[in-house]
């Protein structure tokens, strides 16, 4: 925490022509009046010196009164479940939520990603289901223990012009990526609803919710009523303290990002059109996706954080 002051120093000059004799006058160089009192300074903040944080503000009663804090997280105890934690994003979410204390459920189809994550995550939970069965969801989760921090993350993303999409695909793709969603939302509010604790959900978007790429009409669908979901869940489940939102991120390049980039000119060129000239790492989506968990965030609620390179502003 930091108290910011703002200080007026003024400088008073008085001169007057003195008639020094009658043929000549001097004027008198200007006299410096004393300076006024400096303010006192504020108490000493009780969790030590105050951080290295510098800003600008105009002098004002506000300004004096503002303090602001460092971003230093800490789940610890906190019982969280993570979607699609076996790759990329969810792996990684995983790892940084059990680094900061949090008590994570690892949720993946893939069994041998479970056991690799566990021997990097000693004392983490797993659970290997897949989510786009909803009985094997419901059986798998259903009494899965007590929930403060959800993230949905779990997603597929399969490359179809839209003229050929199957319904095999169409279904796939709605089952894992937006009805999982849905299914464990609902086990995991529940609980919170029941134990009468406030709670934060995290959906993993994407920038296509807003702007499609080739050939992923249906992933890009599913995407776009995450973002209805999202204000949905957040205005019926608000009323409960429970907080949901999402980030959307541009092209991260995990295994998954990558088989959406496999014509090297394509990716060449969307690259370029993004204003910093990047694609998204997966550790600025996990740090919002943290941000957005935590109580740094206790007003944001039905929003998405776009970790997009500035795309959508191109």
């Amino acid at each position: 925490m930091v108290q910011l002051l703002t200080s007026t120093f003024g400088l008073c000059w008085g001169g007057q022509k003195i008639p020094v004799n009658k043929e000549v006058e001097t004027a008198v160089m200007p006299r410096p009046c004393p300076a006024p009192p400096a303010p006192p300074l504020p108490p000493q903040h009780p969790n030590g010196p105050p951080q290295a944080f510098k800003t600008s503000l105009p002098s004002s009663p506000a300004a004096h009164r503002l303090r602001v804090g460092t971003m230093q997280l800490n789940f610890r105890g906190l019982p969280a479940l993570v979607t699609g934690a076996g790759k990329g994003i969810g792996r990684d979410t995983v790892k940084a939520l059990h680094a900061l204390g949090a008590k994570v459920v690892a949720v993946s189809r893939t069994d041998t990603d479970l056991v690799s994550l566990s021997k990097e995550c000693p004392g983490i939970q797993t659970v290997c289901v897949d989510l786009g069965d909803w009985d094997a969801t419901e059986r798998a989760l259903g009494n899965v223990g007590p929930v403060d921090l959800l993230v949905n993350n779990a997603a597929v993303a399969p490359l179809q012009p839209f003229l050929e999409v199957t319904k095999e695909v169409f279904d796939r793709t709605f089952n894992v990526n937006l009805r999982s969603l849905v299914q464990v939302s609902q086990i995991v509010a529940r609980g919170m609803i029941h134990r009468g604790v406030p709670g934060s959900i995290v959906h993993v978007s994407s920038m296509v919710a807003y702007v499609t790429l080739p050939n992923l009409s249906v992933y890009s669908s599913t995407k776009g009523a995450i973002s209805v979901f999202t204000r949905a869940m957040a205005a019926e489940l608000g009323p409960y303290k429970i907080r949901v939102n999402s980030v959307n991120p541009t092209v991260v390049l995990t295994a998954m990002g990558q088989k959406v980039l496999t014509d090297p000119e394509i990716a060449r060129k969307l690259k370029e059109r993004h204003p910093l000239q990047k694609f998204a790492e997966t550790e600025d989506v996990v740090n919002s996706i943290l941000f957005l968990l935590s109580d740094r965030s206790a007003s944001t609620s039905g929003s998405g954080i776009l970790v997009d390179a500035g795309y959508l502003a191109s």
